[in-house]
């Protein structure tokens, strides 16, 4: 119940100008988010890959519709792609980018949304790196994986998300090894209608665990978003039965959940990339991000309020 009034919470306005107002909440959104520019993630990736870690970028955004604006996010990350080529970022795979389609245009029109996807997806493999479409509410999931299986014949290393809290999801999975892609898997951070989606943790955590499965045993590139120690440790016997080499598939999490967890699975050989976002519209995805983690939330809470009340 508190997962799903959290969700509901990243779209409402009047929460949203309340906490992005609120003094208190730099520190917060600190934790998660590198900061509003550019520059600012690039200092963040920096420390990350000297920790070992890998990355995957996502510049803050979503629900586009302002053609003007879906052209500039677009430009935003064809100018960020430049910019990590050109110093040194990419080099192995160390920094990919994660791209949100309704930020580039998708409710605008697929046709729109394939245009500025397809130049940023060239900007990219001219920096050496590659993009990964990050998966929305369920409208947005037919329209992203058919952009994403026309720009593969130009862009085969192009990447998309799966949520396993999804009915659809497994079927999705088992398609998508088929064709060796480069699939993320997620829990999912959308609030979902019954008739599509799993909504209890039990159901969402065994859909995962089947996705995880089909994405093992398929020909792709499997990369598990997960910060649960139990669907970790599956991955890494799914890893030895399978006879996956370390290099051929990785963990993720996100920036600020669970950093040692990420330093401990680095260590061990294994490939851990940070989902990094920058950029000033972070509200939505901080209140997913307690979503996810609700224990966070009384903290959050507590954050905001004015000093003297929390002495």
């Amino acid at each position: 119940m508190l997962r799903r009034a959290l969700l509901a919470a990243s779209a409402s306005t009047r929460l949203r100008e309340l906490i992005t107002t609120a003094p208190q909440t730099r520190a917060i959104v600190e934790k998660y988010v590198a900061g509003e520019t550019a520059d600012d993630a690039v200092r963040v990736i920096r420390k990350l890959l000297a920790a070992g870690l890998l990355v995957t970028l996502d510049y803050l955004g979503e629900d586009t519709k302002d053609p003007a604006q879906a052209a500039a996010v677009t430009d935003e990350y064809i100018q960020l792609a430049g910019k990590l080529g050109a110093e040194g970022l990419t080099q192995g795979g160390a920094t990919e980018i994660s791209v949100k389609p309704t930020a580039v245009g998708l409710f605008l029109g697929t046709r729109t949304a394939k245009e500025n996807i397809s130049r940023i997806c060239a900007a990219a493999h001219e920096a050496g790196t590659t993009v990964t479409l990050d998966a929305e509410e369920f409208a947005a999931i037919e329209p992203t994986l058919r952009i994403a299986a026309q720009l593969r014949a130009e862009y085969g290393d192009l990447g998309c998300v799966v949520q396993a809290c999804l009915r659809r999801s497994e079927a999705d999975c088992r398609a998508l090894a088929g064709y060796g892609t480069r699939v993320r898997l997620c829990k999912g951070a959308y609030s979902e209608p019954e008739s599509v989606a799993f909504t209890s943790r039990r159901e969402i955590d065994s859909s995962y665990a089947r996705c995880l499965r089909a994405l093992m045993n398929g020909s792709g590139y499997p990369m598990l978003a997960t910060h649960d120690p139990r669907l970790i440790e599956i991955t890494a016997s799914l890893a030895l039965l399978t006879g996956r080499a370390p290099d051929s598939f990785e963990y993720q999490m996100l920036y600020g959940i669970r950093p040692a967890e990420q330093r401990r699975l680095a260590g061990t050989g294994a490939r851990m990339r940070v989902y990094l976002p920058y950029g000033g519209d972070w509200y939505a995805y901080l209140v997913r991000r307690l979503a996810e983690r609700p224990q966070n939330l009384g903290f959050f809470l507590r954050s905001l309020r004015p000093e003297r009340q929390r002495r």
